[in-house]
């Protein structure tokens, strides 16, 4: 079969974003469902479209908002696409965009809405371990030696990385404090108002070495959603559109191996997902002008940067730096709406609506090169996605 028929390239846009006030963890006044349900009436409005258009939903990192559920509320007339990625928490952000643009390549829907909603206060904190009877899988290999967090399991990655290539602090240090920069510009961004020089960051509390405080993703509640459409159906809505211009989701060999046996150990699994993801949209490094990364821990971002080939791995110390990273003309902007650090965490996906506002040109921080705007999901878990999402010019 001819490979062009299979690509996503230039096929589906983003033709909506939406999202709710966001707040620290458990703060939210609204329950989960009704977050999942204000940013999707928000992207529906930013599209210029009715919600009851509307036949298909996407997520990820097992949303609880059942897509049957918010099909009824919104009065949809029929619903005929419902995806969920499958495993990776986080980094299916890009791999949920995926699947609702598949689902309209394919003739399975019109009109999808991909979407991620968080109320800690109403179901839990993420980041905390607590209420465990029983273990089993990779958890198994970790409790009962004392690795019961994200941070400590992650560390042990980017510590090797680092010993392997010689990654210095300061290369965590500017991804973090380049979030945060953005983040003063950005009014809806949590840590707005809250500047973060290197003093603050090197004085911070260490949570596992080598993540400082400011290292760490923070927690939050709300909710973010966009509208996809057919790429002739976005030309007549209110905004500019941003064009799907590839996407990937996996992992490589063995990535999933427990406990910590992975071959490549020191990596952000995407050694097989980046190639993939630009033989598909037809562009290469060289041809981002902006990249919105998830940072689980700045340490993943060094190395999903790496594997995505802004710089080999041994070129981190000198191309991570904070006047690299920042917009307007910075080598590569990042997170220029401040990331998981500083803007807010859910779970990636305000990763994907700053991707759109970049191709769109109305970011707080707008980048120089803007044309093409790529997203990593969730760097050191499996699977992980990414997407590229480019401007008309570009196909």
């Amino acid at each position: 079969m001819n490979r062009e028929r299979r690509s996503l390239r230039g096929r589906v846009a983003v033709a909506g974003i939406g999202e709710t006030t966001y707040h620290r963890h458990g703060r939210s006044p609204d329950a989960e469902f009704k977050l999942a349900l204000q940013a999707i009436l928000a992207a529906c409005r930013d599209a210029g479209i009715n919600p009851r258009e509307i036949d298909g939903f996407a997520s990820y990192s097992d949303d609880r908002s059942d897509a049957s559920r918010l099909a009824a509320a919104l009065g949809l007339p029929r619903l005929r696409s419902a995806t969920m990625q499958w495993g990776g928490g986080g980094g299916g952000c890009c791999a949920a965009v995926a699947n609702g643009a598949a689902a309209i390549a394919t003739g399975q829907a019109d009109c999808v809405v991909v979407f991620r909603a968080l109320a800690q206060g109403q179901h839990g904190r993420f980041g905390q371990v607590s209420g465990i009877d029983t273990i089993s899988g990779e958890k198994a290999y970790l409790m009962p030696y004392g690795v019961l967090s994200p941070p400590q399991r992650f560390a042990m990655r980017v510590r090797r990385f680092m010993h392997e290539h010689g990654v210095r602090q300061e290369a965590l240090r500017s991804i973090a404090l380049a979030s945060y920069h953005h983040a003063q510009a950005n009014p809806r961004a949590v840590m707005h108002g809250k500047p973060l020089d290197a003093q603050i960051y090197d004085d911070s509390r260490w949570i596992t070495e080598p993540f400082h405080l400011y290292d760490c993703c923070m927690e939050n509640d709300g909710a973010a959603a966009v509208v996809l459409v057919s790429a002739e159906r976005a030309k007549d809505l209110l905004q500019k559109p941003a064009y799907l211009l590839g996407a990937a989701c996996g992992s490589g060999y063995r990535t999933g191996a427990i406990p910590h046996a992975s071959p490549a150990y020191g990596s952000a699994s995407f050694g097989t997902v980046a190639p993939d993801l630009y033989a598909m949209a037809g562009v290469g490094p060289s041809d981002v002008g902006v990249v919105q990364s998830y940072e689980n821990f700045t340490g993943g971002v060094v190395m999903a940067l790496a594997e995505h080939g802004f710089f080999k791995p041994k070129e981190a110390n000198d191309f991570l730096t904070l006047d690299n990273l920042i917009a307007p003309s910075g080598r590569l902007p990042l997170n220029t709406s401040g990331g998981n650090l500083a803007e807010c965490y859910m779970h990636g996906f305000e990763l994907v609506l700053e991707a759109v506002r970049q191709v769109r040109g109305t970011s707080t921080s707008q980048a120089a090169r803007s044309d093409v705007a790529l997203v990593i999901g969730g760097p050191m878990v499996t699977p992980v996605s990414n997407l590229l999402l480019g401007s008309e010019a570009v196909l």
